[in-house]
């Protein structure tokens, strides 16, 4: 199936590892112009350059912090002038830190904010005079199946997560009208560095080995296992893509079944 990419012009952010990094491969694979962005340089040119020499295609690696508004701002700016437009944006941001409520402190609830919640709204704001101008507009904002279903020990991810998932059903009523199509993924427990970090956490605080809190947490998805990245990329690049030109407003789960409540 042709998604239709071939030369749309898209920034994905967070992207020197884990879930951006399978978009961004993905997207590329697909031979889109793809932008990436990353806090490290070294570790998004790496990136760049895998990406590079697997699809053939040229990666733009920038360096900047999507938690600070004046970052966020300005890698927009960079990619589409670099790109000479930008059809398709990936709002995406490393998780906030574990923690329960009593635990997590005014100043990581602050910092909190500015990267899960702002740095989606910093960036989008930059945006939109370039999806403005495209025929292929679309949004898509990385969030969490938490948002649904809490994560106990992630106070932070499931406040923010939800707050991110509000965000994206109003800018779906607000852009619709203008053509810029607006959806978000909820992931759930994918093999990436970031689920590593959170078991090993979990693992120190409870005595116990990363293997083991890695088997507990997949007894309790139907699927029995967790996901990929690149399961995770698959679904988010149709999402964004013309193939998908109707899906608009849509809080898609990829989480193997994780989430169990009515909604």
């Amino acid at each position: 199936m042709d998604l239709g990419l071939t030369n749309l012009k898209v920034l994905v952010t967070a992207a020197s590892r884990g879930l951006g990094a399978a978009t961004a491969r993905r997207f590329s694979l697909e031979g889109a112009q793809v932008a990436i962005c990353s806090r490290d340089q070294g570790h998004i040119e790496a990136a760049a350059e895998r990406i590079q020499n697997e699809t053939g295609q040229q990666v733009l690696p920038l360096t900047a912090d999507v938690s600070d508004p004046d970052d966020a701002r300005t890698i927009v700016n960079r990619a589409a002038e670099a790109l000479k437009g930008l059809d398709i944006l990936i709002t995406n941001a490393g998780g906030p830190p574990a923690g329960t409520f009593e635990a997590v402190s005014p100043e990581s609830w602050e910092q909190s904010v500015r990267l899960t919640l702002l740095s989606a709204v910093n960036l989008i704001q930059a945006a939109l005079p370039y999806l403005r101008k495209s025929d292929h507009a679309a949004i898509l904002t990385l969030t969490s199946y938490s948002a649904k279903q809490p994560i106990p020990g992630l106070v932070l991810s499931n406040s923010l997560r939800a707050a991110v998932i509000g965000l994206t059903k109003t800018l779906a009523n607000e852009l619709g009208p203008d053509g810029i199509r607006v959806n978000s993924i909820m992931p759930g427990w994918t093999l990436t560095e970031r689920v590593e970090e959170l078991m090993t956490a979990r693992a120190a605080q409870k005595g116990t080995t990363i293997a083991d809190e890695i088997q507990a947490q997949v007894a309790a998805i139907p699927l029995r296992r967790m996901a990929r990245p690149e399961e995770f990329a698959n679904v988010a690049v149709f999402l964004c893509s013309p193939a998908a030109s109707y899906v608009h407003g849509a809080m898609i789960p990829v989480d193997g079944g994780a989430i169990q409540a009515a909604l």
